[in-house]
């Protein structure tokens, strides 16, 4: 008999497309546990309630069933409809299945009638948490309530240490140490990025075999420090910088993000390019700068060249500035010879 349970577990284990998982980045120190793919300690459990927030003594769980929240009263009506059917239905059924207490969805008084899952009960949604390690927790909603409950709880950000998604996980400002797997989410995840950055090196490798001038430009419009190159900068140099720049591993540690970045850059053409690193350069020599009133002019003949750098390069485009322009690029492209 007990084999047999544990053969079933087995199977579920490995049918299941929903689990939540251990997020390890390898761009950031986790007193050395990113090295051996480890969130925690190994044989270290993180157990965490479902959050709750407090303003002026009244608690708020965060559970996605509270029709009373407010990111579900502020959305559009049809949206707001549809959420609070949803909610409605899986209330409903908590009820049923914890409490014995049948509450038809569609009746007026559904709030009054609710005993267990009320969103003011505290005794019961403080008792609700997750326990989470270096191994998957496999959730199973469609025959475990409290799967469910869990699952609705961390797509609504119930939990602190859990992210919604592998890429909520990858771009949120704080880290997190755990994330929910929904199979197809996270293999498409990893498929968008994955084509991200083979197209990104693609583009990379042609410009290093046959438009150098252009690898410089799109270096000096992706570096902070756009300054260090110049025509005698060695290609190899160029093009490891910007190899290191795709695979996250200069100021930006979002793969995405600098993949995308690096394909719009590179896709820009010549003049485009020329004119945003005059403008960075610029900045850097003195040249070209932001005075008191916010704005950016051309020192030598102190003309106002905009607001921002999208006006400054409108400006240095427009055939009519092209005294401004060609005294920059004298002044500039003698520093890019050197």
């Amino acid at each position: 008999m007990e084999t047999s349970k544990i053969d079933k577990y087995q199977d579920f284990k490995r049918n299941s497309l929903i689990a939540v998982r251990p997020y390890v980045d390898n761009n950031t120190v986790n007193m050395g546990l990113e090295k051996y793919n480890m969130a925690l300690f190994d044989g270290v459990y993180h157990e965490e309630p479902i959050v709750c927030l407090e303003v002026n003594g009244v608690k708020r769980y965060i559970t996605g069933l509270n029709e009373f929240a407010p990111d579900v009263k502020n959305l559009p009506e049809e949206e707001r409809e549809a959420k609070v059917k949803y909610i409605r239905k899986i209330v409903a059924q908590i009820e049923r299945e914890l409490f014995g207490n049948v509450v038809k969805e569609d009746d007026e008084h559904f709030w009054d009638k609710i005993k267990g899952a009320h969103p003011t009960n505290y005794v019961f949604w403080e008792k609700v948490n997750i326990r989470c390690s270096n191994e998957p927790v496999y959730l199973d909603p469609n025959n475990d309530i409290y799967d469910l409950i869990r699952l609705i709880a961390i797509e609504a950000g119930g939990f602190t240490t859990i992210a919604k998604s592998l890429e909520d996980a990858r771009t949120r400002a704080k880290k997190v140490k755990f994330y929910l797997d929904k199979y197809e989410e996270t293999a498409s995840t990893e498929v968008s990025i994955s084509k991200l950055r083979n197209k990104a090196g693609a583009m990379l490798q042609s410009l290093y075999d046959s438009n150098r001038d252009k690898l410089m430009l799109v270096c000096k419009n992706i570096d902070v420090n756009s300054a260090q190159y110049k025509k005698s900068t060695p290609i190899d140099i160029m093009y490891r910088n910007l190899d290191d720049y795709i695979e996250g591993k200069t100021v930006e540690r979002n793969k995405k993000k600098t993949a995308k970045t690096f394909i719009e850059v590179a896709e820009l053409d010549m003049e485009t390019l020329k004119l945003k690193a005059l403008l960075k350069d610029g900045t850097y020599y003195g040249l070209i700068a932001t005075k008191a009133d916010g704005h950016i002019y051309h020192m030598t003949s102190n003309t106002l060249l905009g607001r921002n750098p999208s006006d400054v390069v409108a400006y240095l485009r427009d055939p009519l500035n092209e005294d401004v322009l060609k005294e920059l690029i004298v002044r500039i492209e003698k520093y890019w010879n050197e």
